[in-house]
């Protein structure tokens, strides 16, 4: 490792000053008792000794530091480097002790959250891997399953052959939608996909998913409304495709954690002159408040049998902040167990609103 020394003279300059005013006052009384001399004399006598006396003893000093203190200080450093630290290599090395001190600190503070950090991705990496494997290995036995009968005699049986193949399809398009899934967010975290802007009618768009989704509705007898009705056109600039999948992804998480009867409302907010607030919000089993800010971890599920049993990737939510935060823009989330949950999320106005009129049909 190739440092340099930062030198610091303060330690020298102020130890040869406390040698050089002690040695002069002791010298100077001495001659004076022993000899006689006129007070010029002393006063010529006394300022070249404290003079030749300053820098002999700042020589000596700085000198010693440099051959004994600067030594010791380095191997600290050279210590210190052995755990591959760029904060102290790229620093010049001190003999200041206070600095050095605070230097040595500051790294092992630094490295002490590195260590904390490296064991809660440890620990993230784990429970990831340990849920992926969950989710595919669910489908892929399902379809192992179906497959193994099928070969050892069910397959002679026209009926029973037709409904597990059927069954086995659908192991596989889980398998897909999961992989699918998986890539989509991959290529979130890393950038890697591009955002098509235009500008569209959000008010439609929502209208757009709940009819999509209106049968899944139907099925837990929830309704799909509009906070206030009826509701003006509202032109934001966005992807159009990935605002209706953060859309479609909220609403049926409403509808899977909403309760028999319930009801889901979307609400499009004017926030300001620049930002549309999109707000959804539900009377369903609402979210315990220690599960909060693990809403939108990848595969993190707050009822594990619960949800599992209504399907999905266990990616829904991540995939939503990843989509709202590549348009620049930020999720948030309320709950309250018990009574319901309001996901909302802000997107940028059009920078013209069109005059179209909608019919919206509301059930």
């Amino acid at each position: 490792m190739k440092v340099s020394f930062k030198k610091t003279y303060k330690f020298a300059v102020k130890s040869a000053l406390y040698i050089s005013l002690f040695a002069t006052a002791f010298v100077v009384l001495l001659v004076s008792t022993i000899f006689s001399y006129t007070s010029e004399i002393l006063l010529l006598f006394a300022g070249i000794f404290i003079l030749v006396i300053y820098l002999f003893s700042f020589v000596v000093l700085q000198y010693r530091v440099e051959r004994f203190i600067y030594r010791r200080v380095k191997k600290i450093y050279d210590d210190v480097s052995l755990l591959e630290s760029s904060s102290l290599i790229n620093y010049p090395i001190t003999t200041d002790m206070e600095t050095l001190t605070r230097e040595v600190k500051k790294f092992a503070t630094d490295k002490k959250m590195e260590i904390e950090m490296l064991k809660v991705r440890e620990e993230y990496r784990r429970e990831f891997l340990g849920n992926v494997s969950h989710e595919l290995k669910t489908p892929l036995f399902t379809v192992q399953g179906y497959i193994s009968t099928l070969l050892d005699g069910a397959m002679e049986d026209k009926d029973i052959r037709k409904k597990y193949l059927k069954r086995a399809e659908k192991g596989v398009e889980r398998l897909i939608y999961i992989v699918e899934d998986l890539d989509m967010i991959t290529k979130l975290e890393v950038g890697y996909l591009n955002l098509d802007y235009s500008e569209f009618d959000i008010v439609e768009l929502i209208q757009n998913v709940f009819d999509l989704l209106e049968m899944k509705a139907d099925k837990k007898k929830i309704t799909l409304a509009f906070e206030n009705y009826p509701i003006l056109p509202n032109f934001v600039r966005a992807d159009k495709d990935r605002i209706q999948q953060v859309i479609e992804n909220l609403i049926v998480n409403s509808i899977k954690y909403g309760k028999t009867k319930g009801t889901t409302e979307v609400a499009v907010v004017n926030l300001t002159k620049e930002k549309v607030l999109i707000r959804i919000s539900d009377n369903g089993e609402g979210i315990d408040k220690q599960n909060i800010p693990r809403l939108f971890e990848r595969f993190y599920r707050v009822n594990q049998s619960g949800s599992r049993s209504e399907g999905g990737s266990g990616l829904g939510l991540a995939i939503v902040k990843h989509l709202i935060e590549a348009h620049k823009e930020k999720i948030y989330v309320e709950s309250e167990l018990g009574v319901g949950s309001e996901f909302s999320f802000t997107l940028e106005k059009a920078s013209k609103k069109k005059p179209l009129e909608i019919e919206t049909t509301l059930p």
